[in-house]
């Protein structure tokens, strides 16, 4: 079954996309390629075994078993070595990646204290739209009695559009709440 946002899509925010943008040609319509979330863990340096619980915690938001980054080189002030554990990331595809949108759009940000919308200032000049989250807690998934310490990620939107104009309203189209007059 596909998920609810997909179906969106082909049904809905496709054509009105491509009527929004001045598109003739269907297959130029931006659509998302993959969301890839990003988890760094500084402290890791100091003590491995806090890579695990978080692991776990993106294991749990996303449903998918996140990849163990590792330091490329090694850093004397930071304390770092090459090959240590660094942090954390899982890349998204398919009805997976609808599935987390619809959750981060629909349940997660609402959660946010204080919020009044996302910037729209965070694309990249080439379609990509990053958001920074500060803590884990805002996901339905992560039981807050678990949680010992609190983690920020990043969590990338890729889309094919090839300027951030076209993201903008394809991100739009999904319910993004981008904060008015920023």
């Amino acid at each position: 079954m596909a998920s609810r946002l997909r179906e969106k899509y082909d049904s809905e925010i496709k054509e009105s996309v491509k009527k929004e943008l001045g598109i003739t040609n269907a297959m130029a319509v931006p659509k998302l390629e993959k969301i890839v979330i990003n988890m760094g863990l500084g402290e890791a340096t100091q003590n491995v075994k806090i890579i695990d619980p978080l692991v776990a915690d993106l294991a749990a938001i996303t449903g998918q078993k996140p990849v163990t980054t590792k330091a490329k080189k090694s850093i004397a002030q930071f304390k770092v070595r090459e090959g240590m554990p660094i942090g954390a990331m899982v890349t998204l595809r398919g009805d997976k990646m609808y599935e987390f949108l619809d959750r981060l759009i629909s349940v997660a940000l609402p959660r946010v204290r204080d919020f009044r919308g996302v910037s729209s200032k965070s694309f990249d000049g080439r379609g990509n739209y990053t958001l920074g989250l500060r803590d884990q807690l805002i996901f339905a998934e992560i039981d807050y009695a678990k949680v010992d310490k609190t983690k920020g990620m990043n969590v990338t939107i890729v889309t094919t559009s090839p300027d951030d104009n076209g993201a903008r309203t394809l991100l739009k189209a999904f319910g993004m709440p981008f904060r008015v007059g920023a």
